[in-house]
């Protein structure tokens, strides 16, 4: 795939990815949605945790659009997911529809910017040169 193939489909994922947190999880817990009282329930959290938890989520993606700090919002980002994970696992859900997710978001969220980095990719290549 050429460079310019690259870099949109790094755009897109990395918009599909934005769009998928800021719907289904930071939009939820910034309005106060009760799924997400109910949710953090049935998780052994506090339900007033879900505010902070969305705006240090919404950070984390900031971070991440921001092209001079993607990385470390990539990086925030994935201990987040893995938190996410580690929560799921400690409660015994289902594994590859709740234990795992944190797995998918995090290879979408990693494979946008891995496309539309050229830095990143000489870091971490497919292959050897």
């Amino acid at each position: 795939m050429n460079s310019s193939g690259m870099l949109w489909t790094g755009r897109v994922l990395t918009a599909l990815f934005a769009l998928f947190i800021l719907a289904a999880s930071v939009a939820p817990k910034l309005a106060g949605a009760t799924v997400v009282d109910e949710t953090l329930s049935q998780l052994g959290w506090p339900t007033h945790f879900g505010l902070m938890l969305g705006l240090i989520e919404l950070g984390c993606l900031v971070l991440y659009l921001v092209p001079r700090t993607s990385v470390l919002g990539a990086v925030l980002m994935t201990g987040f997911l893995g938190g996410a994970m580690a929560t799921q696992v400690r409660v015994g859900s289902p594994l590859f529809s709740h234990q795992l997710f944190g797995i998918y978001l995090g290879l979408f969220m990693w494979g946008g910017l891995w496309l539309r980095d050229v830095k990143l990719r000489a870091l971490f290549p497919l292959r050897a040169p």
